[in-house]
C-alpha cells in the first residue's frame, strides 16, 4: 500500500470513476453548477460519511476539477492511497434532469478519469470490492476493472452495481456484455429495474434477479419511489417501501443506497457466516431499511452526501 497506511478491518475498495457533473441551476437553466460525481466516487465518499473505511481506486487529473474532487473525497474521509494521478483533464458529465430521472452526456476522450491500474494484488486486504459504472466499460479502465473484479470475487466479496449509462460516445453492446459478465462474477449485485431491462431486455427484471440469486448471490433491485427488493439465494424476495420524503434531488440517490448496503454488510458481518445468499429474511429487511434511509437523506437535499440517522448501526 502506498502512503504507508494499513487497511482497517471492514474497509471497502471502491474502483471506478470520479468525474464532474455539470448540473443545471434551478430556475436558471442556462447556468450549470460543477458538482463532483461519478457513481464509484459517490459510493466511496458515502461510505466514509457513514463511518465505513473506504479506499478510492480511481484516477485524478491535473486540473481544477480534479482538485475539487480530491477535496470532496478527503473531506469525507476517503483514503486516496490507491488513487492514480495524471496531468490529463477530468471527464465531464452534463446532466439533463427530467421527470423520469436524470440522463447524461459525457465528455470522455483523453481524460485522466479512466487511466486506472489493476488492483488485483491488494483485494484480499479488503472486506469488499465494489466496481461498476463507466470505468467498467470505458477503456483503458475497463480491462483493469475486470481483472480486479475477478480477483475480488475469488479473495474478497465482489459487489457490482452496473449503473448502466447510455450515450453516443459509448458503444452499447460491448458495454452491456462487460456489465453482464461483472454481474455474473459478483456475490452481490445491486441494480435498478432500468439497469436490468437494458442488460437483459428480453427478461422481466424480477426473473433476472431470481436467476442471478438462484446461483448463490444476493441481488438487490431498486425501483426508485417504489422501494427496493432483495433476493437472497433461492429464498422468497424481501421488499421494503421507499422512505417518504419531499424530493429535492435524485442525483446520487442510488449511490447512497449502495453505500448503505455496503455499510450494513461491513458492520454486520452476517454474510461471513454462511455467504450472502444465506442471509435471513430479518437481516435482509434490516439491510434494505438502512439503505433506504441513507438514500432518502440524499433525495431530501441538494447534493449527494448521505447521512446516517442516529438510531442506525448504533
Amino acid at each position: 500500500m502506498s502512503e504507508g497506511r494499513e487497511v482497517r478491518s471492514g474497509a471497502v475498495l471502491v474502483m471506478g470513476e470520479a468525474l464532474i457533473d455539470l448540473v443545471p441551476v434551478p430556475d436558471e437553466p442556462e447556468l450549470y453548477r460543477a458538482q463532483p460525481g461519478g457513481a464509484p466516487a459517490n459510493v466511496a465518499a458515502g461510505l466514509a460519511r457513514l463511518a465505513t473505511p473506504s479506499w478510492f481506486a480511481g484516477a485524478l487529473g491535473g486540473d481544477g476539477y480534479a482538485r475539487m474532487i480530491e477535496q470532496r473525497l478527503v473531506s469525507a474521509g476517503t483514503e486516496l492511497g490507491l488513487c492514480a494521478r495524471s496531468e490529463l483533464p477530468t471527464t465531464l458529465a452534463v446532466a439533463d434532469p427530467g421527470p423520469d430521472g436524470t440522463s447524461y452526456h459525457f465528455h470522455l476522450q483523453d481524460t485522466a478519469t479512466f487511466r486506472l491500474p489493476d488492483h488485483s494484488a491488494v483485494v484480499d486486504r479488503f472486506a469488499a470490492v465494489y466496481v461498476g459504472g463507466l470505468a467498467a466499460v470505458v477503456e483503458p479502465a475497463a480491462g483493469a476493472v475486470a481483472a480486479t473484479a475477478r480477483a475480488g470475487a475469488e479473495r474478497s466479496l465482489l459487489v457490482v452495481d452496473p449503473n448502466v449509462r447510455e450515450d453516443r460516445t459509448i458503444d452499447p453492446e460491448p458495454s452491456a456484455r462487460r456489465l453482464r459478465e461483472l454481474c455474473e462474477l459478483a456475490q452481490v449485485v445491486k441494480a435498478s429495474d432500468e439497469d436490468l431491462a437494458r442488460l437483459w431486455p428480453d427478461t422481466d427484471p424480477d426473473e433476472t434477479c431470481r436467476r442471478l440469486a438462484g446461483q448463490g448471490r444476493l441481488v438487490i433491485l431498486t425501483r426508485g419511489a417504489k422501494g427496493s427488493t432483495a433476493y437472497a439465494g433461492s429464498a422468497e424476495p424481501v421488499s421494503v417501501p421507499a422512505v417518504p420524503v419531499e424530493v429535492v434531488n435524485t442525483i446520487g440517490a442510488g449511490d447512497a443506497f449502495m453505500a448503505g448496503v455496503l455499510t450494513w454488510l461491513s458492520a454486520d458481518g452476517a454474510h461471513r457466516e454462511g455467504g450472502v445468499a444465506g442471509l435471513s429474511r430479518d437481516r435482509v429487511e434490516e439491510m434494505l431499511v438502512l439503505a433506504s434511509r441513507v438514500a432518502a437523506s440524499v433525495v431530501a437535499q441538494t447534493g449527494t452526501e448521505p447521512s446516517l440517522p442516529d438510531d442506525d448501526l448504533g
